[in-house]
């Protein structure tokens, strides 16, 4: 991935329309989705935060939903590409590596890591078994990249999804740079450019700003562990976190924001 390619710049926006961690909630989704298609307007841009996959059952059939409403706001209002996008969360990053597992040093660990984090959930979705990427974590490069291979066919197979995980964006923003959309974390001492994995691992005290990150006034993130936020109090704060936990909760969070980070709206899922 290119930097050119790693960021969207949000241009002639009426609202921004973002949606936090879905985590494969599906039914969660339809009424977030039947409230975007009510209320999105001329001008209006959308942009999912991250972990669309990932612990549910759904990941599959959430992907394909998401696709499905870029294509009929897309048609409605003439949007370009640009005005629809998805953030890398750690659920796509996590799946990236299975995906590529016959490139990776220490296949056994890999596996073990990213199943103990919810990515065999999306692995079943896609009609494959964990036990297969188990058993041949052990056998070597070829037999390993016979199953990703598998896996990969798969994905192409099913309209859109190969597109999907090959033009995840790693940050957003408005072009006034205002306003910053990340999956869950920036390093403020840092530039865009030098974030490295910041944006979906996370950083340390990342929670606790209070100052604006160079000239963005508001940072809006679609995940994060700590079991504690609030979603009012969000309003009044640098930070705007579009996801309750724990992980249990299977309410989907969303919100609206002007090009300058005012927080418009705060909504869930039904």
């Amino acid at each position: 991935m290119t930097k050119e390619n790693k960021f969207q710049e949000f241009k002639n926006v009426n609202k921004i329309w973002a949606v936090g961690s879905l985590h494969s909630q599906l039914n969660s989704f339809q009424s977030i989705k039947k409230y975007i298609l009510s209320n999105f307007e001329e001008g209006d841009k959308l942009i999912f935060l991250g972990n669309v996959i990932g612990y549910g059952s759904k990941s599959k059939e959430t992907i394909t939903e998401i696709i499905n409403l870029r294509f009929d706001l897309m048609a409605k209002y003439k949007l370009k590409n640009e005005d629809i996008i998805f953030l890398r969360g750690a659920q796509e990053e996590m799946f990236s590596k299975l995906l590529q597992l016959q490139t990776a040093p220490n296949p056994i660990e890999i596996i073990d890591w990213i199943f103990s984090h919810g990515v065999d959930q999306t692995l079943i979705s896609y009609n494959f078994e964990p036990s297969e990427f188990r058993d041949i974590a052990s056998q070597g490069t070829i037999q390993i990249n016979k199953l990703t291979s598998k896996l990969n066919t798969k994905i192409s197979s099913i309209p859109g999804h190969k597109e999907y995980f090959s033009n995840l964006k790693h940050a957003a923003f408005s072009v006034s740079r205002k306003v910053l959309f990340v999956n869950r974390g920036v390093d403020i001492s840092r530039p865009l450019s030098a974030q490295n994995d910041c944006f979906w691992w996370g950083y340390q005290n990342f929670s606790l700003i209070e100052r604006p990150y160079n000239t963005f006034k508001r940072i809006v993130r679609g995940y994060q562990s700590n079991p504690y936020n609030d979603l009012e109090n969000s309003k009044s704060k640098i930070l705007c976190t579009l996801f309750r936990q724990p992980l249990t909760n299977h309410k989907v969070l969303a919100g609206i924001f002007s090009a300058d980070g005012e927080i418009l709206e705060l909504f869930e899922s039904n």
